[in-house]
């Protein structure tokens, strides 16, 4: 296991105080920081407040928005200054962590595939890459967002970047599936890469009359009373505008809470505290 690898038990978090999970930030830093800042869990100067809270980030810090690589930063060093404190800064890897590191290391070589030409430098410039990502990208962050782990447990919840069964195919529990895609991050294969990559763009698992059956699937397969996740956008789940978003979005019968509010279309950075129940 590698210096900066989540051990295995750590992604089973012990609450000691306050969880909170933070949806995508897509290159928005200062979103980000407004958002933890109004929350306490940074101060005016971002840097950590939160004490001994737990603080879990679902991945896509880059792309579509002006400064991924900020909001990279904002992450390690909180991560850093939570755990001095007290508290733990966590990381999932996001579908556009993944694609990211797959230009770093491939580019436009083309991926074997039957389906036509495909590369990573294409998809991630048709996903809103931006060239100051990667020129900012360091030794540092690339082993960073290879040690993340793609799910996890905290707070009884189950945490994952995509609304999809795909994680499935990588493992029957939590530890199989990230020690698994931690073996394809750490090669040089470009095929099992882009698998990663597809894979994770898939949506949409847990909508329709039977997605309460499938994210019980889910849940009873890696554990939790709910799944948690981004990627997708609640805009679009409920066919409104961005800007009209003000809380997560619970569905599946209350299985699944989405947090993705579309900070890069302008709804909110949520930063949402664990268990969470709606208004009334």
């Amino acid at each position: 296991m590698g210096d900066d690898q989540v051990p295995a038990e750590e992604t089973d978090v012990e609450v000691k105080s306050s969880t909170y999970v933070v949806g995508d930030v897509h290159g928005h830093r200062d979103g980000l920081a407004d958002a933890l800042r109004a929350l306490g869990i940074v101060d005016d100067e971002d840097n950590w407040s939160a004490d001994d809270d737990n603080l879990w980030f679902l991945g896509d810090f880059v792309d579509r928005g002006p400064d991924g690589i900020g909001v990279i930063d904002l992450v390690m060093r909180l991560e850093e200054q939570a755990a001095e404190a007290g508290g733990a800064v966590h990381t999932l890897l996001g579908n556009h962590e993944i694609l990211l590191l797959g230009m770093y290391h491939f580019g436009d070589d083309e991926v074997p595939s039957d389906f036509g030409p495909r590369s990573f430098a294409r998809s991630w410039e048709i996903n809103g890459g931006l060239l100051s990502d990667q020129d900012g990208l360091t030794d540092a962050h690339i082993k960073w967002l290879t040690s993340r782990p793609l799910v996890a447990l905290a707070a009884d919840h189950l945490l994952m970047h995509s609304d999809t069964m795909e994680y499935l195919d990588y493992g029957s529990d939590i530890d199989e599936i990230n020690a698994t895609v931690r073996g394809v991050l750490e090669s040089e294969d470009i095929a099992e890469w882009w698998e990663v990559w597809r894979r994770m763009t898939t949506r949409y698992a847990f909508r329709g009359a039977d997605g309460p059956e499938v994210a019980q699937r889910m849940l009873d397969q890696l554990g939790g009373e709910r799944i948690v996740h981004g990627h997708s956008v609640i805009a679009d789940q409920l066919g409104i505008h961005p800007v009209q978003i003000e809380d997560p979005y619970l569905y599946a019968g209350g299985k699944a809470l989405g947090i993705d509010g579309g900070l890069f279309v302008g709804g909110p950075c949520l930063v949402v505290e664990l268990p969470w129940t709606p208004e009334p």
